[in-house]
């Protein structure tokens, strides 16, 4: 087997191994910048809150509808929209930190999906929810990645500077006449959106990954922001081709897979990362000592 047979092959043959890396693309290219911001705001856990926090909305469309895109798609949204508030809104009516609020809705979350799922549904349908099914993606499911990628980098591109403020220098907002309650409201739906979509693709506890893992490994890369998404879209890419790849040929689950060359490419990032990685410190430290 050559090379090409090797990296090309399984996309050349299969509809499915082209879906699932369209699907894919897709997703990086609206989760990606997103993970770069959590990641900023010091949010990157509320990723996985609000990733958890769909479920228990598609819990109740597949219970309403099965396996049905639409209504899991609009009950993830609508759940991880009323989680997102509500947690926002404890967390300023009351002593109570936004963490710790969202921490607290998220394991209620967790555990109400659960339920709501095995009313009904199989083990099998709870791992399609919670690990989703990236090689059976269908056009639907394409598109809907698509436009939610289409949606988040036009939104992104409007409220850029909000966020670059909101994350550096939350009073010159003030200052400027915009409202960061306004802007931090429009990236939590943002946030949402780009979970409920991929979790079709990766399910509730692997799309985080592609949100987070990219972002992180990035920070070791580039300085500036622009270049950190840039950074975090590449890496998101290579790891969903080397993802599906190792998947194909090693005949594992694909989503796993994927999150798991996240993974690695993140930790070769702290390792080896130009820009503090632990290697790059070590040789500096050095240096200075001589």
């Amino acid at each position: 087997m050559t090379l090409a047979d090797l990296l090309l092959t399984p996309f050349l043959e299969f509809s499915f191994m082209r879906r699932a890396l369209v699907g894919c693309f897709a997703l990086a290219l609206g989760a990606a910048p997103v993970g770069v911001f959590l990641m900023l705001r010091r949010m990157s856990l509320m990723g996985d809150v609000m990733a958890h926090a769909i479920l228990p909305g598609a819990a109740v469309g597949f219970l309403v509808a099965g396996l049905s895109l639409g209504a899991m798609t609009a009950g993830g949204l609508t759940a991880g929209l009323i989680v997102a508030l509500l947690a926002g809104l404890v967390s300023r009516v009351t002593p109570l930190r936004e963490d710790a609020s969202f921490a607290a809705f998220y394991l209620i979350s967790l555990a109400a999906g659960v339920l709501i799922v095995s009313m009904r549904g199989s083990s099998v349908d709870l791992m399609h929810i919670l690990f989703g099914t990236v090689l059976a993606l269908n056009d639907a499911a394409l598109r809907l990645i698509a436009s939610i990628a289409t949606l988040t980098l036009f939104a992104m591109a409007a409220i850029y500077r909000g966020l670059v403020a909101e994350c550096f220098d939350p009073g010159f907002l003030r200052v400027a006449g915009v409202s960061g309650p306004f802007v931090h409201l429009i990236f939590l739906a943002l946030v949402v959106l780009n979970l409920v979509g991929g979790f079709h693709a990766l399910g509730t506890l692997m799309v985080v990954g592609i949100m987070m893992l990219p972002a992180v490994a990035a920070r070791f890369w580039a300085s500036q922001i622009w270049s950190m998404i840039l950074a975090a879209l590449l890496i998101a890419v290579v790891a969903s081709y080397a993802g599906l790849l190792l998947s194909y040929h090693a005949n594992l689950p694909s989503g796993p897979a994927i999150i798991l060359m996240a993974g690695g490419l993140c930790g070769i990032s702290i390792l080896a990362g130009g820009r503090d990685g632990v290697l790059v410190r070590l040789f500096r430290r050095r240096h200075l000592k001589a």
